[in-house]
């Protein structure tokens, strides 16, 4: 029988004894009905994986002993996808869920001209990270920003390349043609897509137009479809 996996952000490699959150706690004990001696996995999502055994069940602060402690290296391709905040909150949680399944490093949500802005919970959204990174028994969390005004997005200079994905007309290669590089930016805009003043900012920023196809894509599809086609080797 597979092992339950949590994530626990204070986990390091020094310890040999561990208290797990509350959270953790309630769920090893009141949910799975965990037992001393029963064991499980841990992961700060900074790339520790641990074996961990049951010590002292407790359904607020259960005590258990690491056996066994790996330390795996972030991820050498990093993929970051800027994505405009959308109307229905519910379109962007699926696109936080399947991006982090499938190794995107990095989220920015853009605030562009043509968002349609709604509250956005940093909290609750760094929890379908969360569920997600376990759900696909990774051990690197995606970084999730703040939201971030596209003006503002596209001075950040952290990747080596920096693409657009948008549906006006003209010369535009496949963002496939970019799958090899090691790291790679790419812009996804609202519905309603991103004005060509936007484009122009970014073009003069050094981002370059790509296509993700010959379908006009709702704006989650279209970034699951960017990161996929970005991690094809």
């Amino acid at each position: 029988m597979q092992l339950p996996f949590f994530f626990e952000a204070e986990l390091n490699t020094s310890q040999a004894v561990f208290t797990l959150s509350e959270e953790t706690s309630k769920h090893c004990i009141q949910v799975l009905r965990m037992y001393k001696g029963e064991q499980l996995y841990l992961t700060n999502g900074k790339g520790i994986l641990a074996k961990a055994m049951v010590q002292e069940p407790h359904k607020k602060n259960t005590v258990v002993t690491i056996e066994d402690i790996q330390t795996f290296a972030a991820p050498a391709k990093k993929i970051s996808v800027g994505i405009s905040l959308l109307k229905n909150s519910s379109r962007l949680e699926w696109f936080l869920e399947k991006a982090t399944e499938v190794g995107v490093t990095d989220i920015i949500p853009l605030v562009c001209k043509r968002t349609e802005r709604q509250h956005f919970r940093l909290e609750r959204m760094n929890a379908i990270l969360i569920a997600a990174m376990l759900q696909s028994e990774q051990t690197w969390l995606p970084v999730l920003h703040e939201p971030i005004n596209f003006d503002k997005a596209i001075n950040l200079n952290y990747h080596h390349t920096k693409l657009i994905a948008h549906c006006y007309p003209g010369t535009k290669p496949s963002i496939t043609g970019f799958n090899h590089e090691p790291s790679v930016r790419i812009f996804i805009g609202p519905e309603g897509d991103f004005t060509e003043e936007e484009i122009a900012e970014a073009l003069a920023h050094h981002f370059q137009p790509v296509h993700l196809g010959n379908h006009r894509l709702r704006t989650e599809t279209a970034g699951i479809t960017a990161a996929i086609l970005l991690n094809q080797f």
